[in-house]
């Protein structure tokens, strides 16, 4: 009897081909896909996963397939556990990365239980990561992909490790997306040329302050930018419009370059400095999810990136009380961002990370 695999299709060209190549590696096949965002008006834009044109992509490669297709209604946990989540975090002067969150609770989390209430023996996605048997661990871990310029892995550390032996990734050894394309011009898919998604599929035009304003009570007031010693050089018209690392849109005339060093919540003031000043080796984290079975109370050496387009770098992990841990660099790391999230590594082996406190 053939295994049956759930597999998520957004639309787009990756989850499409993953159809195909489930088929051809004699999977039985079902395609779904989730309704996230209730505002067609703010998704219904090409790059968006979440626009009511991908769920129609989405079910015409099955029907030129020849497999059934689900629509999942998810709107209430997607606004629940990502769209409140989001606005938490700018609330709290945090930046968020909504894209964890959903994986977490939407696509490794309310997915798992459609792909079970299926009958299904695996969930399938068209991510960039591996799944595999580790010899020094003992268990099923998740890796990075081949293609480390395409690597996902970072995005999916906060999935529970439970389901990872339930999982496929059809793309794990595929190099590039011209191979992917090339299958699916192959196939004669619709979505060949398809553009890619946006990474924040429900704020349009990435304009998340007037996503803010619409949809939270979040309040733009104006406040102070000061140094490190308290001196004020300037005026914000709300610090939900600046992040750590920014140097443009301060609107201050200074001697050198400024950066944003830290957002004060309490005081409404951004808190700004030189490039020098965003330099920093230690960096606590919270919420942590392990994805490794052992290594919870070690204190462990690993390579860390405190976001998706950090280069790895060698740190040190000391566990903490409440899930939380202190983290060392040897080296130290550019404009660190509470509300990002840092994950940690073995080589190629995803270890587990935690949110930037």
């Amino acid at each position: 009897m053939k295994k049956r695999v759930l597999l998520g299709m957004s639309g787009g060209v990756d989850s499409s081909v993953s159809a195909v190549l489930l088929k051809e590696q004699g999977y039985e096949v079902i395609g779904a896909t989730m309704e996230l965002w209730q505002n067609e008006r703010d998704v219904e834009q090409e790059k968006s996963c979440c626009s009511y044109s991908a769920v129609n992509d989405a079910r015409r490669v099955c029907d030129m397939l020849g497999i059934p297709h689900y629509t999942m209604n998810c709107k209430d946990v997607f606004k629940k556990c990502v769209v409140n989540d989001f606005i938490n975090c700018y609330k709290n002067a945090k930046t968020p990365n909504p894209c964890i969150e959903c994986n977490k609770y939407l696509k490794f989390g309310e997915f798992v239980r459609k792909a079970e209430e299926l009958g299904c023996d695996y969930v399938a996605t068209g991510h960039y990561c591996k799944v595999e048997y580790s010899e020094k661990y003992k268990q099923i871990v998740l890796k990075k992909a081949d293609n480390l310029k395409k690597d996902q892995s970072y995005f999916l550390y906060r999935i529970s490790k439970d389901v990872l032996p339930k999982i496929i990734f059809p793309l794990e050894n595929y190099p590039d997306k011209d191979e992917i394309r090339k299958i699916a011009r192959e196939n004669n898919l619709l979505v060949a040329e398809k553009k890619e998604s946006q990474e924040v599929c429900f704020v349009p035009d990435d304009d998340y302050v007037g996503f803010l304003k619409e949809y939270s009570d979040t309040k733009m007031k104006q406040g102070n930018i000061v140094n490190k010693n308290g001196d004020i050089l300037g005026k914000h018209s709300g610090i939900v419009k600046y992040t750590v690392g920014q140097r443009k849109g301060l609107g201050i005339s200074y001697k050198e370059p400024l950066y944003v060093l830290e957002l004060n919540k309490d005081k409404n003031e951004v808190i700004v400095g030189t490039k020098e000043d965003l330099y920093t080796t230690d960096v606590f984290i919270e919420d942590i999810n392990y994805l490794v079975e052992g290594i919870e109370n070690q204190i462990i050496d690993v390579e860390a990136k405190v976001r998706y387009r950090a280069n790895p770098a060698k740190a040190k992990l000391y566990p903490l009380d409440n899930k939380k841990a202190k983290v060392v660099f040897e080296e130290p790391q550019r404009a660190v961002t509470p509300g990002q999230s840092l994950v940690f590594y073995d080589n190629d082996i995803v270890l587990g990370g935690g949110k930037i406190i």
